[in-house]
């Protein structure tokens, strides 16, 4: 299975789009999901890795079109994301020019789990 594929199977639900331009996604990673496999040995943990890569997808879910990472521009996490747990994230996205900046927070149960800030750019292969 391909990481987006994962991605797309572990998603709960659609898109909620929120009063002030952002969107809600929830996820749920199981334990058994091979994206935990050797991340790490005796304590699985979502990579961050693999929720900078959620960002991407749920940016092309929401705009409906291919996008590559162009820079990123902060990548901060507060806590580890365990499997089996409920994570959402609220993704507020904006356009200049040609690239679409992603500001994504994600949580678990309100709890912070981590910042994102992507730029990226519409795949135009």
């Amino acid at each position: 299975m391909t990481i987006p594929a994962t991605i797309a199977a572990a998603r709960i639900g659609e898109p909620q789009t929120n009063g002030d331009g952002s969107t809600t996604l929830e996820f749920r990673f199981n334990a058994d999901d091979p994206v935990f496999a050797g991340h790490f040995p005796g304590r699985p943990i979502l990579p961050g890795v693999f929720q900078l890569e959620v960002v991407r997808v749920a940016a092309e879910l929401v705009l409906n079109c291919a996008l590559v990472v162009r820079e990123i521009r902060k990548a901060k996490f507060q806590r580890p994301v365990l499997p089996g747990e409920t994570v959402r994230l609220a993704l507020k996205l904006s356009e200049k020019d040609d690239t679409i900046q992603a500001h994504a927070h994600f949580s678990v149960i309100g709890q912070p789990v981590g910042e994102m800030i992507l730029r990226l750019w519409r795949n135009q292969d």
